[in-house]
């Protein structure tokens, strides 16, 4: 099936929803279900030996002897010391299991511009049950006119997630969020805390930002290394599988910036030339297309 056929095909079908429950904020109560916002098709590898090209499969071996586990005489355990375990049984989950409400509870509303992109994980669309389309609509434009985010947690199969509510066009996402436990304190990188640009080298970082700044077009950025990749396996089909000639290396960059404000000088140049203005991976794709045609 080809491509094209293929993104017709992902926008006719009907999703199915992975979780459906409701909204509540309040005595407010919207019955929704929940849908991925996001989709990414990964190339999958099979493991193949070398010699004959069979695959190479996966066993679940124990390190004790090398065996082969069956999966019924497999249990979890959790290593509370080096080499020592607890073994946690179906039961011991259900013990501490969160209830599973199958509610999106807001507990607050903080305004977007108040959260750190970084707790900001993955998207989900909601979609309005059947009699819950009113209220959507008022919480939807509730949420965009005062800039703010509805604040839940939401039980999703097994886990307990923090999520975010918000408007997004003429729909409510379901934003989930990782928990401020979770992300890796900066303190503990070794980020340049006393070093300081001068006032030249701001203003023309500001001049070139300002200089490369376009409307935001998301169809515009592709995934080239996937095209690519894509490409050099049709090729390795086309031709029996034979290796191929490797492209000639780019020239390295130099590691370290001596005089950032020539350096500036010279990408403000280089922006201004409008051949600069569209994308480098877009015109690179395009000589590729031509060339197999």
């Amino acid at each position: 099936m080809g491509k094209n056929s293929r993104g017709l095909l992902l926008k006719a079908t009907r999703m199915r929803p992975i979780w459906k429950g409701s909204i509540s904020f309040g005595l407010v109560n919207i019955p929704i279900a929940l849908y991925p916002a996001t989709r990414r098709e990964e190339l999958k590898f099979r493991l193949l030996r070398a010699s004959d090209l069979s695959p190479v499969n996966y066993k679940r071996v124990a390190e004790a002897d090398g065996k082969e586990v069956p999966w019924d005489q497999i249990v979890k355990g959790y290593e509370h010391e080096k080499g020592k375990f607890v073994v946690l049984k179906e039961d011991d989950f259900k013990r501490v299991d969160v209830e599973a409400t199958q509610t999106v509870d807001i507990m607050d509303f903080v305004a977007l511009t108040e959260i750190n992109p970084m707790f900001f994980h993955k998207p989900f669309y909601m979609e309005p049950a059947k009699g819950g389309g009113k209220a959507y609509v008022l919480l939807r434009d509730s949420l965009r006119d005062t800039g703010k985010v509805g604040i839940a947690k939401v039980v999703i199969k097994t886990r307990q997630y923090l999520a975010a509510v918000k408007a997004n066009e003429k729909a409510l996402l379901l934003e989930l969020m990782h928990f401020a436990d979770e992300l890796v304190d900066p303190g503990t990188l070794g980020l340049p805390l006393n070093t300081e640009a001068s006032k030249t080298e701001k203003e023309m970082a500001k001049a070139l930002i300002s200089r490369m700044t376009v409307k935001w077009e998301p169809t515009k950025y592709k995934d080239d290394y996937r095209s690519s990749l894509l490409g050099l396996i049709e090729q390795k089909v086309e031709s029996g599988g034979q290796d191929l000639k490797a492209p000639k290396a780019k020239p390295k960059r130099p590691s370290n910036v001596i005089d950032l404000v020539e350096v500036l000088k010279q990408s403000m140049a280089e922006a201004a030339k409008p051949a600069n203005r569209s994308s480098q991976p877009a015109r690179v794709a395009k000589a590729k297309r031509k060339k197999a045609a």
